[in-house]
């Protein structure tokens, strides 16, 4: 059963599932600085399990910084603009507001603009400077259990409260949990939970949650790829203050020439972290925990095959510049008896393509993707 269940606390933060796609970007700046580790009263992994199920949260503000070094290959270039690169690998850092669940507030301040997300009662805004463009949505009557539509560059958490969401959903028998070592975070002392896959195959080493001792609020976490003692992914509060904000910090005051986008707000699906069945025959998972592989198909098979006619313009947002050829060419051609294709590895995750248009990928060894693609 999952842990999460009537959880509040964990779900403080209801943008948050799509904020870096929305404010991708920002300024980079140094990793997070080690602190000395407290001393603090034992608890057992059981004990803060159970303080992350009971803890109310009334209202919190603070900085996050999110940092990426999933060791891509040099696809910058290939991809107009670089965004999801930049998203997979660089620092990001983003100011957060929460004052119950109603009231939350992601900004993201870079050197080239703001770029924020509101929710206050039934309104929902997103704003960015640049562009000097809102979108507003008015959610309906279950506005508490409302959460954004996915993006595909909303991968990675931007809190250590959905990493955690996140994370603390996959505890099952594959999973062993355990308590690290204590440790500051924002200046506050904390425990750590460890929770660390069984499989072999899977490419994750540990993640680890940092969890404030007296508020039992998440306050960093860390993904880590087998083989490194370093975080291949990590997100973390520098500074938190657990009062509740200002109720203005919730009104979005919209600039002078802005113009505003008015759109329906979709009603949720299943409770965050779950992902719906899409209904499509040819997007199926194989496996199950941390060895789950997705498998489907590219839009248009045999990627692998030259084209007999010019290709088709590229699709609304995706840039003049999007050469898919030279974006596959790329990468490593592998093969066996599944087929042949091209791979794509990090720390983290493999993605395989496939000369027939399937693409699998999953935080897996390759050798796990081959075994599903025999399938």
């Amino acid at each position: 059963m999952s842990v999460l269940r009537s959880r509040p606390v964990l779900r403080w933060l209801v943008p948050a599932t799509a904020a870096v796609a929305v404010i991708g970007g920002g300024a980079a700046i140094g990793t997070f600085a080690a602190e000395a580790e407290p001393s603090l009263p034992p608890r057992t992994a059981a004990q803060l399990l159970v303080d992350l199920q009971t803890s109310r949260l009334e209202g919190l503000s603070g900085t996050v910084v999110q940092r990426a070094d999933l060791g891509l290959p040099p696809l910058v270039g290939l991809v107009p603009g670089n965004e999801l690169t930049t998203l997979l690998t660089g620092t990001h850092t983003l100011r957060v507001w929460y004052s119950g669940p109603d009231q939350q507030r992601v900004a993201l301040m870079d050197t080239l603009g703001e770029q924020d997300i509101i929710r206050n009662g039934r309104d929902l805004w997103t704003w960015q400077s640049r562009s000097n463009t809102a979108t507003h949505r008015t959610l309906g009557g279950d506005a508490g259990a409302w959460k954004p539509a996915p993006e595909p560059a909303a991968s990675l958490p931007a809190t250590p409260q959905q990493a955690a969401d996140l994370a603390l959903d996959a505890i099952d028998p594959s999973t062993e949990v355990s308590v690290g070592r204590s440790a500051t975070v924002a200046g506050r002392d904390a425990y750590e939970l460890v929770l660390q896959p069984r499989d072999q195959d899977s490419l994750v080493h540990q993640l680890r949650i940092a969890i404030d001792a007296k508020q039992h609020v998440p306050l960093r976490f860390e993904v880590l790829a087998k083989g490194s003692d370093r975080p291949a992914f990590e997100v973390a509060f520098t500074q938190v203050d657990y009062r509740r904000p200002d109720a203005d910090q919730f009104r979005f005051n919209p600039p002078p020439g802005v113009t505003v986008n008015e759109e329906k707000a979709e009603r949720p699906t299943g409770k965050p972290g779950h992902v719906e069945p899409t209904g499509d025959p040819q997007v199926r998972a194989v496996g199950e925990g941390w060895t789950t592989v997705l498998v489907g198909r590219l839009d248009g098979a045999d990627v692998g095959r030259k084209p007999a006619t010019k290709p088709a313009a590229p699709p609304a947002g995706a840039g003049p510049d999007l050469d898919m050829s030279k974006l596959l060419g790329g990468l490593p051609a592998v093969s066996g008896d599944w087929g042949s294709g091209r791979l794509l590895t990090s720390k983290l995750f493999s993605v395989l393509l496939t000369d027939d248009g399937r693409v699998l990928a999953g935080a897996v060894t390759p050798e796990r993707l081959y075994q599903a693609a025999r399938g």
